[in-house]
């Protein structure tokens, strides 16, 4: 489980410092509001955008972004929305993940922007 834990965070680590090369400005990382968590919230041409990372190893048969399903998506913007109230921010907001895999090498990395959209209550 350790090894586990260090995989998520440094992944975290990879992608905080991948989204500041593309000019972004991380507002914060590992945001908690109850029992929920968001991995990066930045701010990019006047846009909130709060990022989920998934880092994988390179043998694991799902896909990291496939660890975003619907349950995670209605806790990340109910979190995403307890950010925006309780700092007063007055920006659209946009949902995108990063999903990185763990290889010999480093990591292979991909940013999609625009990943999700707040589902309709």
């Amino acid at each position: 489980m350790a090894e586990r834990n260090d995989t998520g965070k440094d992944g975290e680590t990879f992608a905080r410092d991948f989204l500041i090369k593309q000019g972004y400005a991380v507002l914060q990382t590992n945001w908690h509001w109850h029992h929920y968590e968001l991995d990066i919230i930045a701010t990019k041409d006047s846009e909130l955008v709060i990022v989920e990372v998934k880092t994988r190893s390179e043998d694991c048969l799902l896909a990291p972004e496939d660890a975003v399903d619907k349950a995670k998506i209605r806790r990340i913007v109910a979190a995403a929305d307890a950010y925006v109230r309780n700092y007063n921010i007055d920006l659209p907001v946009r949902f995108d993940i990063i999903t990185l895999i763990k290889t010999n090498d480093g990591y292979k990395i991909e940013h999609i922007d625009d990943a999700f959209y707040a589902p309709c209550r």
